[in-house]
């Protein structure tokens, strides 16, 4: 019979010393928060070294609470800046009128959104975050745009809006406090050249349903997120085990019994963790401040906006506790406290296998019978969740049966391969533990990783367009033909700019022909532009000035037809909404094959030079180019976007693309990314701190080793192996389980996996980060081989 068998016998038997019961709890609790809080530089070290554990993991976890809120207050600014349109846009000129032009436009990465805007009476709506309605050569500016124009380096930025700054947009017009906005007044904006008249900013539009596959891309993330942080903070509170051990035999030695003395332990760790409660508030209130100054990974937001849900803060607050109490009562179940001293389980016997291994089996059970991902309900998320979270769980309790099965057929070696293996061979708890939570990050990352490029197809499109051709499309509504034509002027002209595609676009109909029965008009499209454009759009044999073509095979076949039915060569045709504006086809217009332009789009109607068809007698017409500029030119895009807004304000200026991605998916991913990033940031902090504590407990050890002539260089490779070992351990099961998990939650969304090794970058984060934790471990683990460690009381 062993000590250990003794004290399992005497815990069966009724405890005497002391109230039983939640007084008896509380009792006991209280001492060890007040032993913890008296125990000197010592004590106070453990325990700070807990809160600062608990804080970063309270912290993120405070942050993750509050995103419903941030996405809620963003939502509602948002919708609050929204124009307001009345009745189908034909709202009547009134005092409490306004007119407003979309001014939004990009410089260099950074896009620039706002509004021209020209009141109509005294009473006109005023934008959100607005003293004052700027007038005509002046604008009101977000911060974070006026610093954009102050920057001397940004002078294109200052040529396009030279108005004057009289008033800056407050928080409750702009998203984030980097966001560049502006309204710009005018007095040259009318209904007539494309202004929409408002009566009030604000709208709100029915959200649209998420795609399933993004809900559970949106839970799996959090999962993934949320798990290690639960994990770390279960490590954090079990900080300080062998000199909490020691001073729990003394407490035997006073008449303590087990029970009493479990109840004190986790009142230490109570004390710890409620210290960590702060800290974590504390660095949840500094991280906003900071998201509100700084700009992290493309992420930043109004403190205000980070404000945990009541509810979920509440939960946090009590959960972390309790938490700290149930893992410390857990942790010394195979702990005999006697007077004489500690006897710890002697893994006797090894880890039993058989309650480790149904834990993620059954998650990956639950995920296989889990619904297909397009008919998701809540208990099809419920379920999801589930399963990736016992699939994740059961990676770190299978985790210390693999590292002790395999340490425990290690032999030989060198010294220090040899000092660490034998120091695992004894425990390696402290080890597993500390490894846990990155095991679970880089699984949770290859899941993530594996099925976001597994459905990146379905979020993204081929546009057809051709940015060797032309990079840059701009588009005005403006239905002015003599404008129009300066506007493929002046864009031909434009510093970078090598060629232009432009065209004067209109509609036109048969002469004298009214809509059918059900009130639809037959028109077919009519563009206007040199031969060099026209060449651009259809294959043609031959042009000169003064021809006219008749182009097919567009991409909608009910153009081709039009194009039969109206456009029959010698047709008197009325061009636009103007009745009195007629043009003849000429009779020698010749029938061309479409041809893709750059934009992916193959057209289909009437095209025509300018000495065919007069642009400037055109009253209703838009302006189309396309630009090819010289990439090699410093700020090509952004002179072109000068020359644009300089022609019109309103104009719609954007970059081709061959790939297009869903704006939704877009945004989650970059979310993911950041809180991945700032998710394996905390765990590699929370190394450090674990690692620091670990070696604290071993002080006496070390330096009695080195005052018997070890070498201190061979107890830091000790050091280094006890931690590579359950490294590379660590990261195979990570592997194994964060391919397996990707692969079950591709299986959901009914996507085969399109790359297998797609976890080397991740587990090369993971193997990084250890390394650069182990390295920031050496200068403490130097001053603990000093000779003064050997002091004691």
């Amino acid at each position: 019979m062993t000590l250990l068998d003794d004290h399992r016998n005497a815990a069966a038997a009724p405890a005497t010393a002391g109230p039983s019961g939640p007084k008896g709890w509380l009792r006991d609790l209280g001492l060890g928060i007040r032993f913890a809080a008296s125990g000197g530089r010592e004590g106070w070290v453990r325990t700070l070294l807990t809160a600062l554990g608990v804080g970063l993991g309270v912290g993120l976890l405070l942050g993750a609470a509050s995103v419903p809120t941030l996405m809620h207050q963003r939502d509602v600014r948002a919708d609050s800046r929204q124009i307001g349109v009345g009745q189908d846009g034909q709202l009547e000129r009134s005092d409490r009128t306004m007119l407003t032009v979309d001014a939004s436009s990009d410089f260099r990465s950074s896009s620039i959104g706002g509004y021209l805007v020209r009141p109509e009476g005294r009473h006109a709506p005023l934008p959100p975050g607005v003293d004052r309605i700027p007038g005509p050569g002046e604008m009101v500016v977000s911060p974070a745009l006026e610093e954009a124009l102050d920057d001397p380096g940004n002078k294109l930025l200052k040529e396009r809006y030279p108005y004057r700054i009289v008033g800056t947009i407050h928080e409750p017009g702009l998203g984030d406090p980097f966001e560049q906005y502006l309204y710009i007044g005018s007095d040259s904006l009318s209904v007539d050249r494309d202004a929409s008249r408002i009566d009030h900013f604000g709208m709100t539009y029915p959200s649209q349903p998420l795609d399933p596959i993004l809900i559970v891309l949106i839970v799996l993330a959090c999962v993934v997120l949320l798990v290690p942080v639960a994990i770390f903070i279960a490590t954090a509170v079990r900080f300080g085990g062998e000199r909490r051990d020691r001073r729990l035999a003394a407490l035997r030695l006073v008449g303590a019994d087990a029970r009493m003395t479990r109840r004190m332990a986790a009142g230490e760790a109570l004390f710890g963790t409620l210290v960590g409660l702060v800290f974590g508030v504390v660095f949840f209130l500094a991280g906003r401040q900071l998201l509100g100054m700084v700009r992290l990974w493309r992420l930043s937001t109004f403190p205000s906006d980070l404000t945990p849900v009541p509810a979920l803060a509440l939960l946090i607050l009590l959960a972390v506790p309790l938490a700290a109490v149930a893992v410390t009562v857990f942790a010394l179940r195979s702990v005999a406290i006697e007077p004489l001293g500690v006897v710890r389980s002697g893994r006797t016997r090894s880890r039993r296998l058989w309650w480790r291994l149904p834990v993620p089996v059954f998650g990956a059970l639950l995920l296989l019978t889990s619904g297909p991902s397009d008919a998701l309900g809540t208990s099809g998320v419920v379920q999801i969740s589930a399963g990736i979270t016992l699939t994740l769980l059961g990676l770190v309790l299978v985790m210390p049966w693999i590292v002790e099965a395999v340490v425990h057929r290690l032999r030989g070696g060198s010294v220090p391969w040899q000092l660490a293996v034998r120091r695992l061979q004894l425990t390696s708890n402290a080890a597993s533990r500390a490894v846990a939570g990155i095991t679970i990050a880089v699984a949770g990352g290859i899941a993530l990783q594996m099925f976001t490029v597994g459905i990146n197809d379905d979020f993204s499109k081929t546009t057809d367009q051709d940015p060797q051709r032309a990079q840059i499309a701009a588009n005005t509504g403006i239905g002015d033909g003599e404008l129009a034509e300066r506007m493929v002027r002046d864009f031909g002209t434009t510093k970078g700019v090598r060629s232009v595609i432009g065209t004067v676009d209109t509609w036109a109909e048969a002469a004298g022909a009214k809509p059918d029965e059900d009130g639809v008009a037959h028109v077919v499209s009519v563009s206007v532009g040199s031969c060099a454009t026209l060449r651009e759009l259809a294959k043609l044999p031959s042009c000169r000035e003064g021809d006219v073509f008749r182009v097919t095979g567009s991409d909608y076949p009910e153009d081709d037809q039009e194009l039969a039915n109206i456009a029959k060569p010698g047709s008197k045709l009325t061009l636009g909404d103007t009745a009195t504006n007629r043009w003849t086809l000429p009779a020698d217009a010749r029938l061309v094959q479409s041809r893709r332009d750059p934009g992916g789009t193959s057209f289909g109607g009437i095209l025509a030079t300018p000495s065919a068809l007069d642009v400037t007698k055109l009253e209703s017409a838009s302006t189309s180019a396309q630009i090819q500029i010289d990439e090699s030119v410093p700020d090509a895009s952004d002179h072109v976007r000068n020359t644009a807004f300089r022609l019109d304000p309103g104009m719609h200026v954007w970059n081709y693309r061959t790939v297009e991605r869903n704006s939704e998916y877009a945004s989650i991913r970059r979310g993911l990314f950041t809180a991945a990033a700032l998710t394996m940031t905390l765990i590699a902090a929370s190394m450090l701190v674990s690692q620091i504590e670990q070696l604290r407990d071993r002080k006496r050890l070390l330096s009695v080793l080195v005052a018997y002539g070890t070498r201190r260089s061979t107890l830091a490779w000790s050091v280094l192996w006890q931690t590579a070992i359950p490294v590379v351990l660590g990261l195979a099961v990570a592997i194994g389980g964060g391919l397996v998990l990707g692969w079950l939650m591709l299986r959901l969304a009914d996507k085969p996996v399109t790359d297998w090794l797609l976890f080397l970058p991740l587990a090369g984060v993971g193997a990084a980060a250890i390394a650069a934790v182990t390295l920031l471990s050496m200068p403490p683990l130097w001053r603990m081989m000093r000779a003064d460690g050997l002091r004691t009381e």
